[in-house]
């Protein structure tokens, strides 16, 4: 695959493990600080796909003791960032232009969120600008289907 961005290559030099996994969202988090308020650790990144988890901690917890509406809000941000940085290529730059989230259920644990594209876009064809929507599952540890974002993101030659 050629035009792999910065973000991509570092995640394939890494070991696939969880210290590979560490050292990769340690280095995330310093270069997007607001990611940090989560404590994400990306656990699969390859084009069209990221999946991040985050623990249930008492910085994101709402006055009923579950995981905040908008921290999960930034898990799924957490997501798609990670997607398109593995999915976009070094020829094109991408923007969020827009989010729509749906509620669907208590988040009592900790959260896994899985960003995944049906179909990687063809990028050469991207001449102009074009919006590609990102699905994003988040699950709590039980599997159940927590929260639903699909986030809009702009894509442009660059």
């Amino acid at each position: 695959m050629t035009n792999l961005t910065t973000t991509y290559r570092g995640w394939k030099k890494l070991p696939d493990n969880r210290v590979g996994h560490a050292l990769f969202s340690l280095g995330m988090v310093a270069r997007v600080p607001y990611f940090g308020t989560v404590l994400p650790t990306v656990v699969r990144l390859e084009p069209g796909v990221c999946e991040v988890t985050s623990p249930k901690w008492f910085g994101i917890r709402n006055h009923i003791g579950t995981f905040h509406a908008i921290a999960a809000c930034n898990l799924a941000e957490v997501a798609m960032g990670m997607l398109s940085e593995a999915t976009v290529p070094t020829t094109h730059r991408w923007i969020p232009k827009a989010m729509t989230v749906e509620y669907l259920a208590k988040a009592e644990t900790g959260l896994r969120a899985v960003a995944e594209l049906t179909s990687v876009p063809d990028f050469a064809a991207i001449t102009e600008g074009a919006e590609v929507v990102v699905p994003v599952s988040i699950y709590d540890a039980n599997g159940v289907e927590v929260v639903h974002a699909d986030i809009t993101t702009w894509v442009t030659p660059r």
